[in-house]
């Protein structure tokens, strides 16, 4: 009896330590590091990481730890695809349109001049294929790439004169990136792109005449309507999408359940985002008018405006020649948008329209 007493418990412990054992093992904590190409207080801009750290934790119960990275930490702000492919970052969270100097096929994935809407270019991403030419142009780079965040149509800039003309525009400095900077420095302008910290020093001292930035929201951090009066309506940037980036291996790493937590988190805080900007925009502005009514909103003058677009038609053209992932991404935006279009037409755009007209 004493014997098989003692096999019983031998057995229980045994199976209590593997039990222990497989616990243990499930239980694993994989800690990442994010590097964001802002610094943390640039918010919402950096809210999706911020926020992406704080559920994925929640939701792993502790299994999955990202620290966030700003650019003052790594020093590299527009470094963020060489470090997560490197693997020094398991993730990253930028602007697609800054690495289109190393491949041009990442351009199209923030926002594109004369392009879509929020919802259209959110919709081309999920239901009209954008995901897959995404992650098909960032392959080689050896990272995923998903939609971390959207400004919706950002403001097409502050300009200390009014733009009456294309002649206006000739010798202007402006800093202004991605492809409006080169239909801008196509029509005449000096294109620079100085950095976020700079900004308002060099339009102060008269380094440059205008830049553009976000909207409102942010705009009014920086000072910018302190100096430059003319605040010009969009064109340049209609949705512009923040991206992640996550390292393959790194993600390929991950049990199943905490990859469908990462993208889900992701999914979330990119959709937050808009909102969050949505809002800041919205109060901000309420508040520029009341305390700085010298601001003028402007539109470029429809001559201005068909100058850009022939511009920027002709540099897309350039671009599609060059055939393969470039033509094929060029060719399914342009689809999208052009079925998509005539359904905004119709409803926002029209519903808009005779909701402004009730209030005058």
């Amino acid at each position: 009896m004493k014997m098989k007493t003692l096999g019983k418990v031998a057995l229980a412990v045994a199976v209590a330590s593997l039990l222990s054992s497989n616990a243990f093992a499930k239980e694993k904590v994989y800690k990442w590091k994010l590097a964001m190409t802002w610094p943390k207080q640039l918010t919402p801009l950096a809210s999706p990481p911020q926020k992406l750290a704080k559920i994925v934790k929640e939701m792993s119960n502790g299994r999955l730890i990202i620290q966030v990275h700003g650019k003052n930490k790594h020093k590299a702000p527009l470094g963020i695809l060489d470090m997560v492919k490197l693997g020094q970052y398991q993730m990253g969270h930028s602007g697609s349109y800054y690495w289109k100097g190393k491949d041009i096929n990442t351009l199209f994935f923030t926002s594109m001049p004369f392009g879509m809407t929020k919802a259209e270019q959110t919709s081309w991403f999920y239901y009209g294929g954008g995901m897959e030419l995404m992650q098909k142009a960032y392959k080689k780079h050896k990272v995923y790439s998903y939609p971390g965040g959207n400004t919706g149509v950002q403001m097409g800039g502050w300009f200390k004169k009014e733009i009456k003309s294309v002649d206006d525009l000739k010798g202007l400095k402006m800093r202004i990136p991605g492809f409006a900077g080169e239909i801008m420095a196509k029509l005449g302008v000096s294109v620079t792109n100085i950095p976020a910290g700079e900004l308002y020093t060099a339009l102060e001292r008269g380094t440059i005449d205008a830049l553009e930035w976000v909207g409102p929201g942010m705009d009014i951090k920086m000072g910018f309507h302190k100096i430059a009066p003319y605040y010009y309506t969009g064109w340049h940037e209609p949705a512009s999408e923040m991206q992640y980036l996550v390292n393959i291996k790194a993600f390929k790493k991950l049990p199943k359940d905490l990859q469908a937590i990462l993208v889900t988190a992701m999914k979330y805080t990119a959709y937050d985002m808009y909102n969050e900007n949505f809002d800041a925009s919205a109060n901000a502005w309420v508040k520029m008018k009341k305390e700085y009514p010298n601001i003028k909103v402007k539109e470029f003058p429809l001559p201005v405006l068909k100058e850009m677009k022939k511009a920027n038609d002709e540099l897309i053209a350039k671009l599609e020649s060059k055939g393969g992932l470039t033509k094929e991404i060029i060719e399914s935006q342009r689809n999208y948008m052009k079925k998509a279009r005539e359904w905004t037409k119709i409803s926002e755009y029209l519903y808009l329209k005779n909701m402004i007209a009730l209030e005058k």
